[in-house]
Parts: C-alpha cells; sequence; structure tokens
C-alpha cells in the first residue's frame, strides 16, 4: 500500500475502513500470540501507534516490555532497531555519523551521513535512563519533528515513526531521570505490573516448552499510516471535548479545583496533554471499531496521559503522595459532563 500523506485526513471509502478495523483486531491477536497477560498494557501500546505518538514503559525487569515491542514489530511489516542506552552511549550511535568516502578514480573526498537506528519505524530505547541528559537529548527533535539534523542537513525519518522507551523504576543508581521536556514527548506512560498467579503459570509453561507461535505480519507501513488518519476523523462531541480540557487543567495548581493539586503539584500538564488524550482516546475507540469517543476513553486513559505529566512539589514527595493518586483524584473530582454525546 502506498504511503498516504498524514498532514491531511481524507475520507476512506466504507469497504476501506472495515477492512483497516479487522486488520487492526488481527493486529491485537497476533501480538497475544507472544504475550500472555497485559492486554491493558498491549492495548495501550497500540493505542500510541494509532495516535502516532510515543510510549514509555516502565516496570521492573522479567515482566516482557522488550517482548512486546518486538512482538509489535513482528505483527507489522515495519523496520525495527533496538538501540541500548548505557552510560558510555554517544548520540552519534543513536543517530548516525559523517563518514568521509575517497572517490575511485578522482580520489576527491566528500562526507557521507551514515545513519543511526533512529532511522527505523520502530525503535526500541532499551533502559533509556542509563544514559545520559546529553544522550536522551539526542531523541528530543526525532520525537517531535520526526526529523534529525546533522551537520546543518535535515534527514527526515520513515513513517510511521514510533519510539518505544523502556525503564527500570526501581534502580536509581546509574542512572538518569528523564527530564520533563523529554517525558512531554511521550504520549503515554504505561505501567507493566506483575501478572497474576494464573497468567504467571501460563508464561512458565510456554516459555519452557517448545517453541510457541510466533506473531505473523499483518499490516505495513501504508497501512498503519492509514489508520493514524482514520484516528483523526473519529468522532468527539463537544461536550467531551470540553472535560477533556477541564481535567488536564485542573491539574495545575493556582486555582485547580481539587484540593490535592492545590497542595502537591509544582507544574501540571500543558496544552500537549490534551491533545494527548483526545488523540489515545479516538484511537482506542477505533481499535474496539468505533468511530465515535466515549467518556469511559477519556477518564480510562487519562492516568497513562497524565501520570508523567505531573510534577510533585517538595510537600508531596515529603508525604509520599505521587503523581498517580494526584491524577486519581482529578478523575475522581473533576465533573463529567452532564450530556456527553452530541
Amino acid at each position: 500500500m502506498t504511503v498516504p500523506d498524514t498532514t491531511t485526513t481524507p475520507d476512506l471509502a466504507e469497504a476501506d475502513v472495515a477492512r483497516l478495523l479487522e486488520q487492526l483486531a488481527a493486529l491485537e491477536r497476533e501480538i497475544g500470540k507472544a504475550i500472555i497477560g497485559q492486554q491493558e498494557v498491549v492495548r495501550q501500546a497500540l493505542v500510541a501507534l494509532l495516535a502516532n505518538g510515543h510510549c514509555l514503559l516502565e516496570g521492573v525487569p522479567g515482566l516482557g516490555k522488550t517482548l512486546l515491542v518486538r512482538s509489535l514489530a513482528a505483527a507489522l511489516h515495519l523496520s525495527f532497531k533496538r538501540i541500548q542506552f548505557t552510560p558510555d552511549l554517544m548520540p552519534s550511535d543513536i543517530l548516525g555519523t559523517a563518514v568521509l568516502e575517497e572517490e575511485a578514480g578522482t580520489g576527491r573526498r566528500h562526507f557521507r551521513f551514515d545513519r543511526g537506528p533512529v532511522f527505523a519505524n520502530l525503535v526500541l530505547a532499551d533502559e533509556i535512563n542509563r544514559s545520559p541528559p546529553k544522550t536522551q537529548a539526542a531523541l528530543l527533535e526525532a520525537m517531535q519533528e520526526r526529523e534529525v539534523t546533522y551537520g546543518g542537513d535535515t534527514h527526515s525519518l520513515e513513517r510511521p515513526f514510533l519510539v518505544l522507551a523502556t525503564q527500570n523504576p526501581i534502580e536509581q543508581a546509574g542512572t538518569y531521570p528523564l527530564p520533563e521536556a523529554q517525558l512531554d514527548r511521550f504520549l503515554l506512560q504505561l505501567r507493566v505490573d506483575y501478572p497474576s498467579e494464573a497468567e504467571e503459570r501460563a508464561i512458565v509453561a510456554a516459555t519452557t516448552g517448545g517453541a510457541g507461535a510466533a506473531p505473523q505480519a499483518v499490516m505495513d507501513a501504508g497501512e498503519v499510516v492509514a489508520a493514524q488518519a482514520l484516528v483523526r476523523q473519529v468522532h468527539l462531541s463537544e461536550p467531551l471535548l470540553d472535560y477533556a480540557t477541564r481535567l488536564v487543567r485542573a491539574s495545575r495548581p493556582g486555582g485547580s479545583p481539587v484540593a490535592e493539586v492545590e497542595r502537591f503539584v509544582e507544574w501540571g500538564a500543558g496544552p500537549r496533554a490534551g491533545q494527548a488524550l483526545v488523540l489515545a482516546a479516538k484511537a482506542s475507540a477505533l481499535l474496539d471499531g468505533r468511530l465515535a469517543v466515549t467518556l469511559d476513553e477519556l477518564r480510562r486513559l487519562a492516568r497513562p496521559v497524565l501520570r508523567h505529566r505531573v510534577l510533585i512539589n517538595f510537600q508531596g514527595q515529603a508525604e509520599r503522595i505521587g503523581a498517580e493518586a494526584v491524577v486519581a483524584q482529578l478523575i475522581a473530582q473533576v465533573p463529567p459532563p452532564q450530556s456527553p454525546l452530541e
């Protein structure tokens, strides 16, 4: 399929929409072949893909974060690169570098840009907080502008482009916390928790016997970009748009109706959070086969959208109040619209 222009969202024929919805359902099933449990994490990773946003996965080692990303890559006809972040990783190890070449016969020399692993559709930034801020910042332009500038030249990245980064929340020695500007580039922050007892038993049984079924690729780059364009056509009513805006604005101290925000928040979420919440809700609706957003989707996705965009102040840290608890209060206290449909 030819990759369409994502600067516009042309209306698709009903048959094309039905086919894309079938492919999305097949994509979720294929990833489920390799991932046991973690259905919500898998669903939200697909939401990030369809919303054309990046995803930060946080969880202790051994919970399948890297496997999830590899399975997503296997279920798509997309290029995939893994970058292992370490303290000695340099920006050029991510972006690429200039190589001096000499032409045979003429002897003339010139520099050729040798592209780094960021030039892929799916990029796994493994343990992103293991590298210092200078290296982390190498991803900023790529994640926001979908391009890389090197030596005065700008190189566009392939479409679609998705960064899935992982980090370990419990090991702090030798790590460099992501700055707020970097965190805000991630559409969603997902928490990968321990599986249930039944799921853990199934994981052990599946991974200690014969090789299981591997995911089969069901979508190519053009189909993914077409689905991303379709996401923007999903309907959001005016009352729900108003609710999403009020929810994000209530996360900011200095007039918030939520007492916990006034007491424990240093900085709240910016306008990018509202964009992320709406796009994520639209993508979630599309995954469910619907072309309209519901109130439940906005409330369910508020946690992964806001938890990394709410900065807790000193008082909150002293009282061990986390961003997760503040976001829970936002969802509970910001009143929903009287009539969410229009």
